[in-house]
């Protein structure tokens, strides 16, 4: 099989969460958004905000800008979380920082008695570090600013916003590594 496209390796859903703090344990998801790319190159996109039963500190909230307000009638993870587990089946999660992103999602999988993510995943970073070795910072806003990711108008610390930027850098990346290796 030619892999002259990134995306023939997939199929890969892109994801990130925002959350009401930082331990998957005592915190919850409060955002989650999905872009899974199909071997075909066909992108779906999923988004939903998540009313995490507790609530938010205004110390997150300056971050993410997502609001008890904005949360209070969302869906709880229970079916949100069935939802995006359909979505992204047969895939490689992919996340900017996976490890963040996995655990509070294979946490509330299972404070929800559902089953644990089992498929495939990947660090976009690590990724990215391959591809451009030696760039100072590899976080998602240095990245975006270092490779004029997306319009700029999106906001950073929002799940679809980070979704975008993170797929963005990791095709480049995908690509640049697969063009090298058919050099």
């Amino acid at each position: 099989m030619n892999f002259s496209k990134w995306h023939e390796l997939g199929p890969f859903t892109v994801f990130d969460v925002e959350t009401t703090g930082m331990s998957p344990v005592c915190d919850r998801i409060v955002e989650i958004a999905a872009i899974r790319v199909d071997i075909d190159g066909i992108h779906s996109r999923f988004h939903s905000l998540l009313n995490p039963g507790i609530r938010i500190p205004d110390e997150v909230i300056r971050i993410h800008r997502i609001s008890n307000a904005m949360v209070e009638k969302s869906p709880t993870f229970t079916s949100v979380g069935r939802e995006f587990v359909s979505f992204a089946e047969d895939s490689t999660l992919v996340a900017h920082n996976g490890r963040f992103d996995l655990s509070f999602l294979q946490e509330s999988l299972h404070r929800h008695g559902m089953p644990l993510w089992n498929g495939k995943t990947m660090d976009s970073i690590a990724i990215i570090k391959h591809a451009y070795p030696g760039l100072p910072s590899y976080s998602l806003q240095n990245l975006q600013r270092h490779f004029s990711l997306g319009t700029g108008d999106g906001q950073a610390h929002r799940a679809f916003t980070d979704v975008e930027w993170t797929l963005e850098i990791f095709g480049m990346s995908m690509k640049r590594l697969l063009d090298a290796s058919n050099t």
